[in-house]
């Protein structure tokens, strides 16, 4: 819990700061200069829509420490019964790392003006993210079969939980991602979705490093019973 605490502290001075950095705190109606002079107010030449994102991401990561410093308080209780975890989830985290790496390359088109590629690359992104999504259901359906419920064990609705709201992030990005690679369609250029294509990778990236703490603390449980099951082939 004390550690919980200190790294929000921690985030809520990171966040301050950056707030700082981008002027949010200037009072340009304060400011006096010759007429038909423009002032620098010392304003944020970020675009709104990544400071939006910003204090989102930062949201939803306080969001993530919350949920991970409850399941390891919970998981220390005598009825806590972890459950095995398929090795689909494997499988479902390298879809992901794909999906990442093809929201970067597409960024990286975007940046060199070229459409056509990072048409190729969001369409990939997008399908590695619907593979991803498609995975996790597999995933429930498959423990659901094997008696893991999530009126079964705490540890299992935790479980449906973690997946469940990190797939909920997943789908609002695939959202963001559908309208960006509809305006690419209609016409729009590689520089008008410059800012779209950014946000999209940077959210992309926000959702791996999630998940990758989020497997490792679905994963590594101190009874290891999963790693008998994927040794065993009982669950993948």
């Amino acid at each position: 819990m004390i550690f919980t605490l200190l790294f929000l502290a921690a985030l809520a001075a990171v966040i301050a700061w950056w707030l700082a950095q981008q002027g949010l705190a200037a009072k340009p109606w304060l400011e006096t200069g010759a007429a038909g002079s423009v002032l620098d107010t010392g304003a944020s030449s970020l675009p709104t829509a990544k400071i939006g994102l910003g204090v989102f991401l930062a949201v939803a990561g306080s969001l993530l420490v919350l949920l991970v410093s409850a399941y390891s308080m919970r998981m220390d209780m005598e009825d806590w019964r972890p459950l095995p975890q398929p090795g689909m989830l494997w499988f479902n985290t390298g879809v992901l790392v794909l999906s990442s790496l093809a929201l970067h390359r597409a960024r990286a088109a975007a940046h060199r003006r070229s459409s056509e590629e990072m048409r190729s690359w969001l369409l990939a992104g997008g399908v590695a993210a619907v593979a991803f999504v498609v995975g996790q259901v597999l995933v429930w359906r498959q423990l659901a079969a094997a008696g893991y419920r999530l009126a079964t064990n705490p540890a299992d609705a935790f479980f449906y939980l973690i997946t469940a709201l990190h797939g909920l992030h997943v789908l609002g990005g695939l959202i963001a991602l559908g309208r960006t690679g509809a305006k690419l369609r209609r016409g729009a250029t590689a520089d008008e979705l410059r800012l779209g294509v950014e946000l999209c990778a940077t959210y992309w990236h926000f959702l791996l490093v999630a998940w990758v703490v989020l497997f490792s603390v679905l994963a590594y449980s101190p009874s290891f019973v999963w790693l008998y099951a994927i040794c065993t082939g009982s669950l993948g």
